[in-house]
């Protein structure tokens, strides 16, 4: 495989931008699928949205894979959701992915997920390409566009082409750099057609032409001198600046069309063939396993030892899907390959290479290729190699549920299903948790948002034939300490025999609000006061309380221990003396820390009809919402606000009421912030009623 022709891309974006179409219309030119299908309106759901419950939604749940032939050229794709409720599944497809195309609507703009989707490209530093789509839309303004991503992402975006017309006029588009107009003609724009710019449109693709050569004068002082002098630049030199840059991750490239009319996609997988690195030029570091600090840098050479990353994972009714990047080596199907986390030999009894949920088996896959192993039991992010110990990947960022709810069956029989669909969802998806509550012994389920959990409760149904009942989604709370407090706490029993002394003198601290760790331990004890290998101990015993606070029994955080005394008895110490006085030592002085309930604050993003704003404004304030933004543009109104994850439940029902189905919103989690007195007041109640009903009840 000539490694200068392979692309790895992934297509990312705010909800509703156009990705899956987008998708659908590369699939449809580069030959690998022969009629397009459409998400919505009717149509039988996209290629790449191949799941029941994505078609009828027209959401995508799951990133697809697929590979398709352009111009001698192999390009790996990713389609990702652009829902935060599935936002693992764009983290762990950026990770292994070598560029991406962020797509933009031309009328929305950057919009929240649009910003985080950008963090997250930049996170793993992954070149992109932008395409403004939509640009048939009514209120379509590709120069807005390029101004917000500038102003909002901070980056240099700069406009490749010129849209020939816009709204229902848009019909084509201007090369800036070749300075030729391209119509798309066929049933299904199939047809490129190159022509003369429109008489119209000289003097403003001239205008376009010389803004974007500025631009790009900053990449390269060759070309600088050229403008200076007023010479003409050649075609191949602005290529050539455009690739460096995209791939130093400097500059965005900006590109327009309509993938739902048909224009513009084939000159956008040109920029993806011309700009977006090959995996000989993407650096790729792992760690060597015996020095974890010291950089390990990955050739993409197929004679040299096979690096592998597991970044997802499917279960099917043929046993785990693995897909799997290779950045080093080759694997062959029928060859046992070592978990580098978990040192264990495992056999690749088959290799495929996936189209959506189609597949086609291969013998062998080479550095660079995206592919899907069966028979492998691992957990996503793990890194395979043919050596045992050779080195780790570095893994992807996963984010923290936001959500709770009870899930419960009504037999046993169904219970058992239920643990196996549980533990499947919980392998394959690494934001969804379970776990069982110690009091009431139901099943909790988290996750990213109501529809994340909706979603996973659906194919519970659907997929395991299931009959389940979902509680009240419970907001997951935190427990935090508003002072200082000094402890000087003893421990001291006698049964018969040894007995148990421990004894801690030090004070309790609030953590600053930027704090990384939610609990920092400082051991300032000197002259042996306390034995050395007491003092983990007493961490040990701090640490056991943090996850369940005096308050109403939710997780500890912003807490800060400094032990600077104590004393010991050299029959009766022991570490667990010394754990369980830290224990009683938390139990009694964390109430005098006057600790607060936090709560988990979500940033949302209201696009509405502007006669709709005031209402939808209103009722955000009296949801305990703070708005910190609204935006006009032409009939749209934008909304950004703040609102507390406890008001939000049902809002989309609510939000579809008032604006007669038009207003549609993005929440992702924000942070934690103070719960006001008399909220906090009344989930202490409600906790010490649910106490006392489980005694009641046993």
């Amino acid at each position: 495989m000539d490694l200068t022709k392979l692309r790895n891309i992934g297509i990312s974006a705010h909800i509703d931008s156009g990705k899956t179409t987008l998708s659908e219309r590369i699939l449809y030119y580069a030959g690998r699928i022969h009629r397009m299908h459409e998400v919505k309106g009717g149509g039988d759901g996209a290629t790449m949205d191949y799941m029941d419950l994505e078609r009828e939604k027209g959401i995508t749940i799951t990133s697809a894979c697929t590979q398709v032939e352009w111009k001698g050229h192999t390009i790996n794709l990713i389609d990702t959701p652009g829902h935060v409720d599935f936002t693992v599944e764009v983290e762990r497809s950026l990770r292994v992915l070598d560029g991406a195309v962020l797509v933009l609507c031309a009328v929305g703009g950057v919009q929240s997920q649009s910003l985080t989707v950008d963090r997250q490209m930049k996170r793993y530093h992954v070149p992109r390409l932008a395409f403004i789509n939509k640009m048939d839309r009514t209120g379509a303004n590709h120069e807005r566009v390029v101004a917000a991503v500038k102003e909002k992402m901070g980056c240099d975006a700069v406009l490749m082409q010129w849209p020939i017309g816009k709204e229902d006029k848009f019909e084509g588009v201007i090369d800036l750099i070749g300075m030729n107009a391209y119509y798309f003609d066929g049933d299904k724009g199939e047809k490129v057609r190159q022509a003369e710019i429109p008489a119209a449109l000289q003097g403003t693709s001239r205008t376009a032409r010389q803004q974007m050569l500025e631009a790009l004068s900053m990449y390269s002082d060759e070309l600088m001198e050229k403008l200076l002098s007023e010479t003409a630049v050649p075609e191949a030199m602005i290529h050539d600046i455009v690739r460096v840059a995209v791939q130093e991750q400097d500059m965005t490239p900006v590109f327009v069309g309509s993938a739902y009319k048909n224009k513009g996609v084939q000159l956008l997988l040109d920029a993806v063939q011309r700009y977006l690195p090959s995996p000989l030029e993407r650096p790729n570091i792992a760690k060597k396993w015996d020095k974890p600090d010291e950089a390990f840098p990955l050739e993409p050479n197929p004679s040299k030892p096979f690096v592998g990353m597991a970044f997802k994972i499917v279960e099917d009714p043929f046993g785990q899907l693995t897909f799997m990047r290779i950045y080093q080596g080759t694997i062959k199907k029928g060859e046992t390959y070592f978990n580098q986390r978990t040192d264990r030999k495992e056999r690749f009894s088959r290799i495929v290479k996936m189209h959506a949920d189609k597949r086609e088996e291969v013998d062998s896959a080479e550095a660079g290729d995206i592919v899907a192993v069966i028979g492998v039991d691992c957990a996503s992010g793990d890194t395979y190699s043919n050596e045992r110990k050779y080195c780790t990947l570095e893994n992807m960022f996963v984010p923290q549920p936001v959500i709770k709810m009870a899930i419960s069956v009504p037999n046993r029989e169904s219970g058992d299903k239920l643990g196996k669909a549980l533990a499947r969802f919980r392998k394959e998806d690494p934001t969804f948790q379970v776990a069982t509550d110690e009091e009431t012994s139901e099943t909790v389920i988290a996750g990213m948002g109501e529809l994340h959990l909706e979603i996973y409760v659906e194919r519970i149904r659907r997929e395991y034939g299931i009959e389940v009942e979902v509680g009240a989604p419970k907001v997951s709370y935190r427990e935090a300490p508003t002072r200082n407090v000094e402890f000087d706490h003893k421990r001291k029993k006698q049964t018969g025999g040894s007995g148990q002394y421990g004894h801690i003198k030090g004070i309790l601290e609030v953590l600053p609000e930027d704090a990384t760790e939610n609990f920092e331990f400082v051991d300032d004890v000197v002259q042996g006061r306390i034995p050395r290998e007491y003092i983990p101990s007493v961490e040990k015993g701090f640490r056991s309380c943090m996850h369940k606070g005096p308050v109403a029994d939710f997780p500890v955080v912003g807490l800060r221990v400094v032990l600077n005394d104590g004393s010991y008895h050299d029959v009766d110490s022991s570490d667990l003396a010394f754990q369980l006085t830290a224990q009683e030592c938390f139990r009694e002085y964390f109430m005098k820390m006057k600790p607060v309930l936090l709560e988990p604050i979500m940033k949302v993003e209201i696009e509405v009809p502007t006669q709709y704003q005031g209402a939808v404004t209103g009722e955000l304030t009296s949801r305990r919402g703070l708005i910190v933004q609204t935006d006009m543009k032409g009939a749209v109104a934008t909304i950004e606000g703040e609102v507390p994850l406890a008001e939000t439940f049902g809002y989309s029902t609510d939000l579809r009421s008032m604006t007669q189905g038009q207003g549609t919103f993005t929440m992702e989690f924000a942070k934690y912030r103070r719960v006001p007195a008399g909220i906090q007041e009344e989930i202490v109640a409600e906790k010490k009623k649910q106490k006392q009903q489980l005694v009641g009840a046993r």
